[in-house]
C-alpha cells in the first residue's frame, strides 16, 4: 500500500479510500481478459453453428427474442427511458465526480478504460455495420421509446460498453475483503449492469446480442483501463489540486449541457446527474480555496 501511495503527487488528496482503491487495483490480473475472450469466441461459434454470421442471419436468429424483451420492458417507458440514459458517458460519469477528490485512482482507471471502450465501439460498429432494429423490422411490431435509430451501427451497443466499462472499474475499485461480501458485491453490480443494458432492447435500439457483446467488451475495457492506468502514470495528475480549476470548468460545461438536455427531455436522471455535478463543484471549489 505504501508504494502505491508514494507514487502519487505531493498534493494528491490523500485518504484511506484512495489507498483502498489503489490496493484493489493492484490485485487485478491480466488473466481476467481470458474471460471476455472466451465469451466472445462462444458467441461467434454459436452464430457459426446456426449459419448466422451474415447480417440477415444475425438479425433473424434473435428477432423473436428481441420482440419479446422489447414488449415486456416497454410497458414501463418512463423508467426504461430514464435508466437507459446511464449508458451515456456524460451522465454516468457525472454521478462519480466526487471521487475525483476522494479517489483519484478510480478516475485514472476510468479515463483509460473510457478511451479503450470508445475505440472498441467506434471501430467495431463500422466494421460490422449491422442495421438497427428500426432499419430492418416493421416498426409497428415493436415499441420505440425516444429517438428512432435507423443507422447501420447496431453491433456492439455503445451504451452497453459504457455501462460495463464503468461498472467493471467501480467493481474492482471497491471490492470488499470478505468472500461473502465480494460475492454479494459482484452479484449486485452484475445485476445492475444487466438491467441497464436490457433497457437498450426496451427502447427498441438494439438486439440482444448487441448488448451482450457490448457488455463483454465493456468488461474487457474496464480491466484494460485498470491495467493501463497502473502501468502508465498518464493520469496521476488528477489528484493534484493545482488542476482542480480544469475540473471546475468541466463541471460547469457538463452542467450547462445537462440543463440543455432537461429543457428538451425532462428526465429525473438528468436532475440527479446535475445535482451530483453541483455538489462536486461546491466541494472541489472549497478544497481548492483551502490549498
Amino acid at each position: 500500500m505504501s508504494s502505491s501511495i508514494s507514487n502519487a503527487p505531493q498534493d494528491t488528496v490523500d485518504n484511506p479510500l484512495n489507498a483502498t482503491v489503489s490496493v484493489n487495483f493492484s490485485k487485478v490480473k491480466p488473466a481476467l481478459l481470458y474471460l471476455p475472450l472466451f465469451f466472445l469466441i462462444a458467441i461467434v461459434l454459436f452464430l457459426y453453428s446456426q449459419d448466422s454470421l451474415s447480417v440477415a442471419g444475425y438479425v433473424n436468429i434473435q428477432k423473436d427474442l428481441f420482440l419479446a424483451i422489447n414488449a415486456a420492458l416497454s410497458q414501463y417507458p418512463n423508467t426504461i427511458f430514464n435508466l437507459t440514459q446511464l449508458g451515456d458517458a456524460m451522465i454516468v460519469l457525472s454521478l462519480l465526480t466526487l471521487f475525483i477528490m476522494y479517489a483519484p485512482k478510480l478516475w485514472e482507471a476510468l479515463l483509460s478504460a473510457s478511451l479503450v471502450s470508445a475505440l472498441f465501439s467506434n471501430v467495431l460498429k463500422k466494421f460490422f455495420a449491422i442495421p438497427r432494429p428500426a432499419a430492418v423490422l416493421d416498426t409497428d411490431s415493436f415499441t420505440i421509446i425516444g429517438k428512432t435509430l435507423t443507422g447501420h451501427n447496431s453491433l456492439p451497443s455503445g451504451h452497453s460498453i459504457t455501462v460495463f466499462t464503468i461498472l467493471t472499474v467501480v467493481l474492482f475499485a471497491f471490492m470488499p475483503k470478505k468472500a461473502s461480501a465480494k460475492f454479494l458485491w459482484c452479484l449486485v453490480t452484475l445485476g445492475l449492469g444487466i438491467v441497464l443494458v436490457l433497457t437498450r432492447i426496451g427502447v427498441g435500439a438494439h438486439y440482444p446480442l448487441d448488448v451482450t457483446t457490448g457488455s463483454i467488451l465493456g468488461f474487457a475495457s474496464g480491466v484494460l483501463g485498470i491495467l493501463i492506468s497502473r502501468q502508465y502514470k498518464i493520469w496521476n495528475w488528477i489528484g493534484n489540486k493545482k488542476y482542480y480549476p480544469v475540473f471546475m470548468l468541466l463541471f460547469v460545461v457538463c452542467g450547462v449541457l445537462l440543463i440543455t438536455k432537461i429543457s428538451k427531455e425532462n428526465l429525473v436522471v438528468y436532475y440527479v446527474a446535475l445535482a451530483s455535478l453541483l455538489v462536486s463543484l461546491y466541494k472541489i471549489s472549497t478544497l481548492y480555496v483551502k490549498k
